[in-house]
């Protein structure tokens, strides 16, 4: 086999805005009178969409809403989360991804995003940064019904570039990608997918029995040796 397509999470890959969510997260908990607890948002936010995220954390206290009612909590993050990057005098974007996205673009892979933050953000980011044309697909959490560890995002984008691409034939196996959460790389697990764990926000000796490379920077990823390993596993799927 050889390899296709570079699959790309969002939060904690292309841009460090992991600290903003946790602030944004605690706002909205004191908003309906719960005060945050320890060290709830790595369990239960981390890698995963703000839906899954909210309606755990809200269960965790004993409160069930309504989807309507967690869909303005959604919103209202999402206000708060845009004006808060609209302070910043730049983009959180992670030093060295933009090179090696340009980098994977050039090599003629295709490429998307699967993540769990809506659509909005993402996009607005991704125009802001000057990322956006290089990314033929885009799985949102407004796309999907199941957050990670769940695989349905990976395999949304599959099928997605598959009818961008009638010709492409893209199998999981035929992609790689780039995670930074435990959640994340479960799913990418799952949907039969070769995986990279960055250590953006996990230690390193944390990821590195969860993926099939793990890297501290983008700059440590040894490109060949990865394209080689798709090459070698022909016939061997």
């Amino acid at each position: 086999m050889v390899l296709k397509a570079v699959l790309f999470d969002f939060n904690g890959v292309i841009i460090k805005d992991e600290a903003i969510h946790r602030e944004l997260n605690d706002e909205l908990l004191l908003s309906e009178n719960l005060p945050p607890q320890g060290k709830e948002f790595w369990k239960v936010c981390v890698g995963r969409s703000d839906r899954a995220a909210l309606t755990d954390l809200l269960k965790s206290r004993g409160r069930f809403v309504t989807e309507e009612y967690l869909d303005k909590l959604i919103a209202k993050k999402a206000i708060a989360y845009r004006q808060k990057l609209e302070q910043l005098e730049t983009l959180p974007i992670y030093p060295d991804v933009s090179q090696f996205i340009e980098q994977m673009f050039n090599s003629g892979y295709k490429l998307a995003v699967v993540t769990g933050a809506i659509r909005s953000e993402v996009e607005f980011i991704l125009k802001q940064g000057k990322l956006g044309l290089f990314f033929d697909e885009l799985v949102a959490g407004d796309d999907i019904s199941e957050s990670k560890p769940d695989p349905q995002g990976y395999l949304l984008a599959i099928d997605k570039l598959n009818k961008l691409y009638p010709d492409l034939n893209l199998l999981p196996s035929e992609c790689l990608a780039i995670e930074d959460t435990f959640a994340g790389l479960e799913a990418v697990k799952a949907a039969g997918v070769q995986a990279v764990a960055i250590a953006n926000t996990y230690p390193f000796h944390m990821l590195q029995r969860r993926a099939n490379w793990t890297i501290d920077r983008f700059a440590d990823l040894e490109f060949d040796r990865i394209t080689k390993f798709f090459e070698a596993s022909e016939g061997q799927t």
